[in-house]
């Protein structure tokens, strides 16, 4: 490889065959559309040789492209596995701490303890990054992960901190429109492939309901069954918060998800990191009964509610 092609063109490269186009390339980095589009001309040129095939459905590797990105591949896991053992030696309460989660978490449940980290470490900067893709630790796109689901990878060290459950909820304006005590002749607020588990345990359960809405976020449905669109599967710890909305009905424990708090291996003795994983673990443990659902004392039907 010629001299002049630096790491940097690498990370460009790399976000390019992972997304597979241009545009997705430009969302990860953080740059616009026409700057990958130099960006990768310009090292094809450095190289003197193609690297994409450019294809209506996106850019698809060349041989040479692939090869190359084997190679990159290499040199990123290196890259990142040295920054995450420098990281993991600096045990100051100071610095940047980047933290992902998905919109579920961040809308109600993560902000309302950042408060109380800020005044504990004020010289802690928390970044918050919010999305339903699941950032790579690794390769140090996020430094803590709040997630929910299965067991974290093996490179992954942290803590269940929490059971998250779920209950169909309802407005109070939506229940006297609509007082019928069977759910499947209700409207539905769903979600969308990319919260594909939930999907499954909402169609085992209630398979003739039929969503009005759907949507890939889960602090869109909270709003939507507080407008009144329908009735919606939401967790507990967000929606029994909610003076708008009232529990309708139970759902299955199959619905409740394990709430974990991971970062990688080689970071977990770094001083900001391990001070942001304490607090949190602590704070939410004491949230326990609002998470599982075992916070709110009654449950009201909508013929209950309605006559």
């Amino acid at each position: 490889m010629d001299a002049k092609a630096n790491w940097d063109d690498l990370r460009v490269f790399l976000a390019v065959a992972r997304a597979g186009s241009l545009s997705g390339a430009a969302r990860t980095l953080g740059v616009n559309h026409s700057t990958v589009f130099r960006r990768i001309g310009a090292f094809e040129e450095v190289l003197t040789v193609r690297l994409f095939e450019r294809q209506p459905g996106g850019y698809l590797l060349t041989p040479a492209g692939e090869e190359l990105r084997d190679g990159a591949l290499r040199v990123e896991e290196e890259i990142a596995s040295l920054s995450r053992k420098v990281s993991g030696q600096d045990l100051r309460l100071s610095g940047s701490v980047r933290v992902t989660t998905i919109d579920m978490l961040a809308f109600g449940l993560l902000p309302r303890h950042l408060a109380g980290f800020r005044d504990a470490y004020p010289d802690i900067e928390v970044e918050l990054i919010v999305g339903n893709a699941t950032l790579n630790l690794s390769r140090r796109e996020a430094d803590i992960a709040l997630r929910v689901g299965n067991a974290p990878a093996e490179t992954l060290v942290g803590r269940r901190v929490g059971r998250l459950a779920f209950a169909v909820y309802g407005s109070a304006s939506y229940r006297a429109r609509r007082p019928e005590a069977d759910l499947a002749q209700h409207d539905w607020i769903g979600y969308d492939s990319e919260h594909e588990a939930l999907v499954r345990r909402i169609t085992r359960f209630l398979p003739e309901a039929k969503p009005t809405l759907r949507t890939n976020s889960v602090a869109s449905a909270l709003f939507a069954a507080k407008a009144g669109l329908g009735l919606a599967p939401l967790p507990c710890g967000l929606a029994d918060l909610e003076p708008d909305l009232t529990r309708i009905a139970p759902l299955p424990d199959e619905f409740t998800l394990d709430l974990w708090l991971l970062t990688h291996e080689d970071l977990r003795q770094t001083g900001r990191i391990r001070a942001f994983l304490d607090f949190l673990a602590e704070e939410l443990a004491k949230e326990a009964p609002l998470l599982e659902g075992r916070g709110h004392d009654e449950i009201v039907s909508i013929r209950g509610t309605t006559q």
